[in-house]
């Protein structure tokens, strides 16, 4: 018993000491975005300051067009969402329920394009881009971004856990196979749905790569970029910079507080069976 104790101490105490290293960071932003920029540097370094500088909050718009960030990363990111969970939701059910001829090898081959690193891909992308004039708009962003292979395996497994015997009745209730999908299968699939959704929301909220390489002017901005852009080749406003921060993560914790239950779910029964 007390060695189960023990263990049980010890394990506690190794997941508190991960969960305040992991935090330690957001504090240290929002401490820094509440700082006058003369107490950012000081040694040794304080939680707060003389004063709480809540207009630090109030200037991020002076001299950057924040809000325009914002909303061009709100756009790209909620029509990338919404068009990954139409196209992974469709082709996983195809893959998981439909019967047509190599589907084993196509699904293979569909997967085999997770282990190209997107790097790979970059310049070639950028060539289409080009060749089409679609540089410097959102288009750039949010074309490659509409599939994914990874929610497609995601859904598929996690459909493949649902009872055959569901999709029978169906059947036999006049269902055809799209209204087997939309009837059967996309009420059930709410916990892998919101997983999917939860990871295209993460990835593409935090995309600076993609957007450094195709957006050239300040109104195309998404927020990495923008908040990049914000620092001076001579000097930086580390405070204003650090609240523009703050208000970024912000939205990608209430959408995973949000989403909690069901991407616990999803993380849980996906992949749990085959066929």
């Amino acid at each position: 018993m007390k060695t189960n104790l023990g263990l049980k101490i010890a394990a506690h105490a190794v997941l508190l000491a991960g969960a305040i290293t992991m935090i330690l960071p957001f504090l240290w932003s929002v401490s820094t975005s509440l700082k006058n920029i003369s107490e950012v540097f000081v040694f040794p370094p304080t939680l707060f300051g003389e004063s709480i500088q809540w207009e630090n909050y109030l200037r991020i718009s002076d001299r950057f067009p924040f809000m325009t960030y914002l909303l061009n990363s709100v756009k790209i990111t909620v029509i990338a969402v919404v068009a990954q969970l139409i196209t992974s939701s469709m082709a996983g059910y195809v893959f998981a329920r439909l019967k047509f001829r190599h589907r084993e090898l196509l699904f293979g081959l569909y997967l085999a394009t997770m282990m190209i690193p997107a790097q790979v891909t970059l310049i070639p992308n950028f060539i289409i881009m080009r060749f089409y004039n679609l540089v410097d708009t959102h288009w750039a962003l949010i074309l490659p971004a509409l599939v994914s292979a990874f929610g497609t395996f995601l859904l598929r497994q996690f459909f493949l856990t649902i009872p055959a015997s569901l999709e029978d009745a169906a059947k036999i209730d006049g269902c055809t196979p799209f209204g087997v999908y939309w009837r059967i299968f996309i009420p059930l699939s709410k916990p892998a749905m919101a997983t999917l959704g939860v990871f295209v929301f993460m990835g593409m909220w935090n995309d600076f790569l993609s957007p450094l390489v195709y957006i050239n002017s300040q109104e195309m901005m998404t927020l990495p970029l923008g908040l990049a852009s914000m620092q001076g080749m001579y000097s930086t406003d580390w405070p204003v910079l650090m609240a523009g921060t703050v208000i970024t993560i912000i939205p990608l914790i209430a959408v995973f507080l949000l989403a909690q239950d069901f991407f616990i779910k999803g993380i849980t029964l996906s992949g749990l069976k085959g066929e």
